[in-house]
């Protein structure tokens, strides 16, 4: 049996990462593959974490393991587990990398691991260029493509990025896989009743941790819209701030607005993801600018039509008239959007949105990279 070992976030440190990981672990293993995942005993000093904290309250998921090996900023440790998956000698190592600043840890274990010369390593790059930029970005990203065979990237922006740093590498393109790690769809009214939210208003949601970057300043403004305020539609904010939130409730003041916002601003444990999402009737993604957003697939589970803004890799997500609309990432047009939404009608997107959910099922993203991984010469 060929063994794989996924680098990356996992349990009990949470978020989108986390869970694509045990995800794309289960996948390996119903194609066959013996997988684990190889995870941080520290993933950030706590300066350089934005949220409350980074670990999960949920459970562990089942039957898959687990190694919390690496300490991000420790070089001794960097060279304990890279000499430890040299001598294990996975078939492939599928690696995550999503910020410059685990370019030196990730970098240094893997060139340690290629000297077993049999393990071949694909990595998944959620992004190249960060959202926000820090001293160090460019260099530390540069050292940690260095160590990798081929790419996988979910958007052509960051194809197109990866191409910046070094362009003799092979660099593929898949689609994000659906997100169907987090129950089945229940009707409106019974996730409204969990959620202790109204049954009978127009409720659009905006899901996820909250930096500039999404784009929830403008969705604010476009809440502030008349044809919006002196409409029924209210606005479900479901995530965690990951800066300042002094900026937005000052917005929603000088706007007031607040009468037209459910705000839930704690982390929104895996248990509640569903509630949120089929409370929902259409989910919106003001973003400013983004490579592709994790969000768009669990939408797709949950069969809810979209708005996203003309940024990144959002369009190509999120065919236009099909299965959401796109906008311009600016309060009027995404209020416009948003009226439109509710003009056209969910059931208008739904025969769209179920013929591609069904295309973006997991075993595809496994074959891809297990493609990738045979094309590599050792």
């Amino acid at each position: 049996m060929k063994r794989v070992m996924i680098i990356g976030p996992a349990h009990p440190l949470r978020g989108g990462l986390a869970t694509f990981n045990h995800r794309l672990a289960q996948a390996f293993q119903e194609t066959g593959w013996q997988a684990s995942l190889v995870s941080f005993s520290l993933q950030y000093p706590s300066f350089l974490f934005p949220g409350t904290t980074q670990y999960s309250s949920d459970p562990a998921p089942t039957g898959i393991t687990i190694h919390t090996w690496i300490n991000s900023v420790n070089p001794i440790n960097w060279f304990r587990v890279g000499n430890k998956i040299r001598k294990i000698k996975p078939d492939l190592i599928i690696v995550r990398f999503w910020l410059p600043f685990m370019g030196p840890a990730l970098g240094t274990i893997l060139r340690i691991v290629r000297r077993n010369q049999h393990t071949r390593i694909v990595c998944i790059a959620d992004n190249v260029i960060p959202h926000e930029s820090r001293p160090g970005d460019r260099p530390f990203t540069q050292y940690f493509v260095k160590s990798c065979d081929s790419f996988l990237t979910m958007s052509e922006k960051v194809k197109n990025d990866l191409d910046s740093f070094r362009s003799d590498q092979d660099v593929q393109l898949a689609t994000h896989p659906i997100y169907d790690t987090f129950g089945e769809i229940i009707e409106a009214g019974t996730a409204r009743n969990k959620l202790g939210i109204p049954a009978n208003e127009k409720l659009i949601l905006f899901f996820g941790f909250i930096r500039r970057y999404k784009g929830l300043d403008l969705l604010l403004e476009a809440m502030a819209d008349p044809r919006i305020r002196n409409s029924d539609i209210r606005l479900v904010v479901a995530g965690e701030f990951y800066e300042d939130r002094s900026t937005y409730d000052q917005l929603i003041e000088q706007l007031n607005i607040g009468d037209r916002l459910i705000l839930r601003t704690d982390f929104i444990p895996d248990s509640q993801v569903r509630d949120y999402l089929c409370a929902a009737d259409f989910v919106i993604q003001p973003y400013r600018n983004a490579t592709q957003s994790g969000v768009t697939p669990l939408a797709y589970h949950f069969e809810k039509p979209m708005l996203v803004t003309r940024v990144g890799g959002l369009p190509d997500l999120v065919p236009d008239e099909k299965c959401g609309l796109v906008c311009e990432p600016e309060p009027t047009s995404i209020a416009d959007g948003i009226l439109n939404l509710y003009s056209m009608g969910a059931d208008h997107f739904l025969p769209h949105i179920k013929t591609l959910k069904k295309e973006l099922g997991w075993n595809r993203f496994v074959e891809k990279l297990i493609d990738l991984a045979n094309g590599i010469q050792k």
